[in-house]
């Protein structure tokens, strides 16, 4: 059940943290005005909460094995909002990340 709570939470900081910074850039970048940075900022501020829900205490663990999530999340952003296309490097890569991920947080540990 701890593995599904902690996993629900690292998918919500990634729409909250990658959603965040696409309003940014949108707002910015694509001219598309303030308000839509401004909801961008304050995605990004719900972000940093929501890592503190984490069940593990640790937060260099529960940053490191985030980015992770961050780095798939961002390519399946990418592909649904933008239109990118992942290569097969680019899945290969997050692959590794999402595997890295899982030892770091999910590793059975003594006590």
């Amino acid at each position: 059940m701890l593995i599904l709570r902690s996993a629900a939470l690292f998918v919500l900081a990634a729409l909250l943290e990658i959603g965040g910074a696409w309003l940014v850039w949108q707002g910015v970048r694509d001219n598309r005005g303030w308000m839509w940075a401004a909801g961008g900022v304050l995605a990004l501020g719900a972000y940093g909460f929501v890592a503190t829900f984490q069940p593990d205490a640790h937060f260099g663990r529960v940053l490191a094995a985030y980015g992770g999530i961050f780095v798939a999340g961002s390519l399946l952003w990418g592909a649904v909002a933008d239109g990118y296309r992942p290569d097969r490097w680019d899945i290969t890569g997050a692959l590794v990340c999402l595997a890295g991920m899982a030892v770091i947080m999910w590793a059975p540990r003594n006590g």
